[in-house]
């Protein structure tokens, strides 16, 4: 029995940070995962740069909810939900997250959480655990599923590997450079089909 293991961002909604980049127009923001491999680096930069403007949560999530998911993406979770048992592992938080899943029907989710002092400020990030994406792999492996697993950044590579199939979706040049070893989807069809193929669910 197969189960998915999907990433969040530039796959079902939005990228947050580079939103939140243009809506502040705070250029630093913009650095993702497809960016900077060492995500314990980039949340470090991205809490500097929100004490150097003075942006709190509430700021993020201001932007957050002017967001939308992207185009496909709800009949894409629900064609997802039909096949097979489906989970959104995300580098998120879900302080961020949660509006987002909400108005994706609320898939499970796995994420992280932020921690906050009385003002509001962002203080610093909780993983769930170390290598979550890869972990959350290897354990329903452990209970004798099949994984297939699919994303778009440097954060999602772990996953990819230790999945019973791995599938890079819509991932910047850089990525594919480096890991020339997966298929590559570009659309959600061409998502699909490598999905039905490798899978055999129809």
């Amino acid at each position: 029995m197969w189960i998915i293991c999907a990433d969040l961002e530039g796959v079902f909604v939005p990228e947050i940070w580079v939103n939140v980049a243009k809506k502040t127009g705070i250029e630093k923001l913009k650095l993702t995962t497809r960016d900077i491999k060492d995500y314990d680096e980039l949340m470090k930069y991205r809490l500097g740069v929100l004490d150097e403007y003075n942006l709190k949560l509430k700021d993020i999530q201001d932007v957050i909810a002017t967001l939308r998911p992207l185009d496909g993406a709800m009949d894409f979770v629900r064609w997802l939900r039909e096949k097979a048992p489906f989970v959104i592992v995300s580098d998120t938080f879900i302080e961020f997250a949660q509006p987002l899943m909400n108005q994706l029907e609320n898939p499970m989710l796995l994420c992280h959480h932020l921690e906050t002092d009385a003002t509001g400020r962002i203080t610093d990030y909780k993983l769930r655990q170390e290598d979550p994406k890869r972990k959350t792999v290897e354990a329903f492996q452990s209970l004798e599923y099949k994984i297939l697993a699919f994303g778009d950044s440097y954060n999602d590579i772990s996953m990819l590997k230790a999945a019973d199939r791995g599938i890079l979706f819509c991932p910047p040049d850089n990525v594919v450079t480096d890991y020339p070893e997966f298929p590559i989807a570009r659309t959600i069809n061409e998502l699909k089909a490598l999905i039905k193929s490798y899978t055999g669910l129809e």
